[in-house]
């Protein structure tokens, strides 16, 4: 089974939805992650203000935190691989990411 792992920053939830400013690429993220988990990907995602110790217990992710800080959140990890950092993708970048999750999962098109 393949796996997304994220790490976001500190915020109230992980859907884009909660607190005084809707941010629509998180809300569109976190669609598409969902639509990933019904095609068969693992996601796991862990908020760095409710989960600290799981950005201590990879030492991935605590190497870029000591190396680029929190400022550099979300870091997005694909099967253990640095996908993306620093920002959710955009609405022009989700069709490759949807092209690459369907190559990584084997799905068909």
């Amino acid at each position: 089974m393949k796996t997304i792992h994220v790490y976001d920053p500190p915020m109230c939830c992980s859907t884009g939805i909660c607190g005084p400013d809707i941010d629509p690429d998180l809300v569109s993220f976190s669609s598409m992650l969902s639509m990933f988990q019904s095609n068969g990907i693992k996601v796991e995602r862990y908020n760095l203000g409710q989960q600290p110790m799981a950005f201590v217990e990879n030492s991935a992710v605590k190497a870029l935190l000591e190396s680029d800080g929190a400022e550099a959140l979300p870091f997005v990890f694909w099967d253990g691989e640095l996908h993306s950092k620093g920002r959710y993708p955009t609405k022009e970048e989700r069709p490759a990411w949807y092209a690459a999750a369907k190559e990584k999962s084997g799905t068909a098109s």
